[in-house]
C-alpha cells in the first residue's frame, strides 16, 4: 500500500464534488449564472454550522462535526446528488454505502470515516443532529438566495416531479414563493430545535442577500 497515491487519488476523486452542481437547482430550473456545487454546499454547511455554534453556544465538538460535514456527501462523487423525490431514504443509503466503501479504498482511515458517516445518517449523537439540522438549513438559505435573485419562475415547472409532492403542493396552495415554501417544508419534517427554527424564521421574515 502506498499512502502517498492514497492521497492522490482519494483528493482526485473528492475534486470531482467541485463539478457535480446540486440537482434540485437543476430540478427548478434555477436561473444563475452558475449554479452551486456539492463541494461549495459543503463549504457552506460547515460555515452555517460554525456560525450557528458560535451564536448559540450548543454543548458539542465542533471540530467533529466539520469533519462530519466535510464527508458527508462523499457518496455523490459516484450515485450523484439523489433527492429525497427520486430515490427512497434505505435505497440511497445502501447505494451510498456501497459508494463510499469504494472512494475510501485503503485509506488508513477508512474504519473511522465510514464509522463518522453512518453515525450522521443514524442521527446518533448531538454533532450528528447539529450536522443534520445544518445540512437541511443550509440548503433553504441557498434556495432564499436563488429566490432573492428571481432566479425561479414557479408557472415553468411542468416537467419538475416535486411538483407532485403532497406537502409541496399544499405549501404553494397557500402562494408561498419558492424559497418559502422550503422553509417552511424543513420546519414542518426535519424536527429543528428552537434554535434552528429562530433562524429559519429570520429567512422567511427578511431579505438575507
Amino acid at each position: 500500500m502506498n499512502r502517498a497515491e492514497n492521497v492522490i487519488n482519494f483528493y482526485v476523486l473528492t475534486n470531482k464534488l467541485k463539478n457535480i452542481i446540486r440537482t434540485g437547482w437543476k430540478h427548478w430550473g434555477v436561473k444563475a449564472t452558475r449554479l452551486e456545487s456539492v463541494a461549495e454546499h459543503i463549504y457552506g454547511v460547515q460555515m452555517l454550522a460554525i456560525a450557528i455554534y458560535s451564536e448559540y453556544k450548543y454543548d458539542l465538538d465542533i471540530s467533529k462535526v466539520l469533519y462530519m460535514l466535510a464527508i458527508h456527501e462523499l457518496e455523490e462523487i459516484s450515485i450523484g446528488d439523489l433527492t429525497q423525490f427520486e430515490i427512497s431514504k434505505e435505497e440511497k443509503r445502501k447505494l451510498g454505502a456501497e459508494a463510499v466503501e469504494k472512494i475510501l479504498n485503503n485509506l488508513l482511515n477508512k474504519t473511522d470515516i465510514l464509522h463518522l458517516i453512518n453515525e450522521f445518517e443514524d442521527k446518533s449523537s448531538s454533532e450528528a443532529m447539529f450536522a443534520y439540522f445544518c445540512d437541511k438549513l443550509e440548503c433553504d438559505l441557498q434556495c432564499k438566495l436563488y429566490d432573492e435573485d428571481n432566479c425561479v419562475n414557479l408557472n415553468e415547472q411542468q416537467n419538475n416531479l416535486i411538483m407532485n409532492d403532497s406537502l409541496v403542493k399544499e405549501l404553494l396552495s397557500k402562494n408561498y414563493n419558492w424559497s418559502k415554501m422550503w422553509l417552511k417544508f424543513s420546519q414542518m419534517n426535519y424536527g429543528y430545535d428552537s434554535n434552528f427554527l429562530e433562524v429559519s424564521n429570520y429567512a422567511l421574515e427578511h431579505d438575507i442577500s
